[in-house]
């Protein structure tokens, strides 16, 4: 029995789908741990094949590349390097469980499979794979190993069962995403399961972004005595050899090592860029195309943008209209330089002129309103793709989480794009994150050092500039109002009545609510974007377009 261990934890970034470049980051992560003369590596849920595979993993095909990938892998463990701990998916007997494997002298020398399956939010494992019966400790060198899989942690008993069947120390492998104020949830579960046991806790997590997801890293390790003794940092891939040992009957680990951590505004900062970062590096866009209006949302998105890849992989146009102000046109110029970007500009009087005139006897008779406002926005649509078409780079839309949700934003205007950061960003927000960018710096940022958004930019009033004098608050309350009155609709799913008793006007409230609600064919067709909030717009909150129901106050 051995009273002194090396632990790795591997906080690494696969790609989904990329079975090869995931088992060639697990074997350069074994080198550097063999190196450092470890016995085992821990890393994250389902990083085989990344996480979340969704319905990719119940193919056959990708089933078979996977057993036969991790079975190879698994033979390399012969050479007296060190063992290492990964999540796969797995088939035994008929059925295909999310499994933490243990691989070891040339062989998958143990499996546990995942008990508690979420099905909720942006989860829904229960329809793909079989739930594992309560899991008994893994042996390893003489110490008795007790594994959960990422939900598991979240409930008492796999770790009960665990600490009944003589587990010394506990491990947790997540593919856990980010969202505001989670890491703290995270370590307020595992000092539960901590008391609970009085047994060690390592707990290792995902980094990187997939699709709407991202996940922030932020593995730790707590002694028995409930201390943080390691905690990586959030957001980027990390490596952390711990030491411990075994006095009289516990183990304890012996390193010290605590990341800086973020506030809540800078964690979501951060999650943004790397969101946005690896869905252009992923899905290997060259690189990032977007319109620059002289507004917060369109001067925000861009600082994100070149902070995520780089001012020389981005693109700004600007598209003035009759109603766009000269200010605006500064505003933009001001925020491309201040970020080194160049900004090309498109004006589109003449094509808007185009389309009234062949729209002028189909519209004979009938007033100008929202119609005429929406072509402009269309047009521009047309002109970002037709850069995407020829350039190959991804249009960002930047219509934010306000917007989105009471459809103040034109379908196949605005609307379009490959992607967006900030869908899940309420406008409050916005401003909160051009400040806090503004008076802070990340050597995780690409972009330059001090303010990227324009405090003009920052202080006027926002407007869309498809009309004459138009101002958002001519169709919306304040967005302070506004916000507070969606974050208790979708956050906090409150009722009508519950929203008015908060202190909001009634009428108000059924305005925004019915605005909403029959916003959501419009939601249905918006790009993706990174989801920051308990309850993002997509796989989150999903409503019937058809839906008649209506919250009688």
């Amino acid at each position: 029995m051995k009273s002194d261990l090396k632990i790795c934890l591997a906080q690494i970034n696969p790609t989904v789908g990329d079975i090869d470049g995931n088992i060639q980051l697990l074997r350069e992560t074994r080198k550097k741990a063999h190196k450092m003369g470890a016995d085992l590596i821990i890393t994250s849920e389902l990083v085989v094949t990344g996480y979340p595979p969704e319905d990719l993993v119940l193919k056959r095909a990708f089933q078979k590349v996977v057993e036969a990938s991790v079975l190879e892998f698994a033979r390399e463990t012969k050479d007296g390097g060190p063992a290492i701990i990964l999540g796969s998916p797995w088939c035994d007997k008929g059925k295909l469980y999310n499994a933490l494997l243990l691989l070891d002298a040339g062989k998958v020398a143990a499996q546990r499979y995942k008990h508690h399956l979420p099905n909720y939010g942006v989860f829904d494992e229960a329809r793909i794979f079989s739930s594992g019966g309560l899991p008994g400790p893994i042996h390893f060198k003489g110490l008795l190993i007790g594994t959960m899989v990422c939900e598991d942690m979240w409930y008492e008993d796999v770790a009960e069962c665990l600490l009944e069947s003589g587990a010394e120390i506990l491990v947790s492998i997540n593919g856990s995403p980010f969202e505001a104020n989670k890491p703290d949830e995270r370590i307020s579960h595992a000092v539960a399961r901590v008391t609970e046991t009085g047994l060690p806790i390592i707990y290792v997590n995902q980094v990187g972004g997939q699709d709407e997801l991202v996940f922030d890293g932020g593995s730790f390790v707590l002694n028995a005595d409930r201390s943080l003794k390691v905690k990586a940092p959030l957001f980027e891939e990390s490596f952390v050899c711990t030491s411990w040992k075994k006095i009289d009957s516990s183990y304890g680990c012996n390193t010290n090592l605590i990341a800086d951590s973020s506030g809540n505004i800078s964690a979501i900062y951060k999650a943004m860029t790397l969101g946005l970062r690896d869905y252009v590096r992923k899905n290997k866009f060259q690189g990032i195309l977007l319109g620059i209006s002289g507004g917060i949302d369109s001067a925000l998105s861009l600082a994100v943008a070149v902070d995520a890849i780089g001012a020389k992989n981005v693109r700004g146009v600007m598209m003035p209209s009759k109603f766009t102000s000269e200010e605006s046109i500064a505003d933009a110029n001001k925020s491309s330089e201040l970020l080194n970007v160049n900004l090309q500009a498109v004006p589109i009087d003449t094509l808007v002129s185009g389309f009234e005139d062949a729209l002028a006897d189909l519209f004979r008779n009938e007033q100008r309103d929202a119609t005429e406002e929406n072509i402009q926005a269309r047009i521009r649509a047309v002109i970002l793709m037709a850069l995407s078409n020829k350039f190959g780079y991804m249009v960002l839309t930047t219509g934010n989480k306000s917007e989105m949700s009471v459809g103040y934003a034109t379908l196949y205007g605005d609307m379009c794009g490959g992607y967006s950061v900030l869908k899940d960003v309420y406008k409050t927000t916005v401003y909160e994150l051009a400040r806090w960018r503004n008076q802070n710096f990340s050597d995780y940022f690409l972009g330059p050092i001090g303010y990227v958004v324009p405090e003009e930019v920052i202080v006027k009033k926002p407007t869309a500039e498809l009309a004459y004098n138009q101002l958002d608050e001519d169709k919306l309350p304040p967005y302070n109002i506004l916000d507070d009155i969606l974050l208790n609709l979708i956050e906090k799913d409150n009722d009508i009545q519950d929203v008015v008793e908060k202190g909001h006007d009634k009428e108000e409230v059924l305005s925004i609510w019915k605005m909403l609600d029959s916003a959501e064919y419009k939601r249905r067709q918006a790009p993706p974007g990174v989801k920051l909030t308990k309850k993002s717009f997509g796989k989150e909150r999903r409503y019937p377009i058809t839906n008649k129901f209506r919250d009688n106050l």
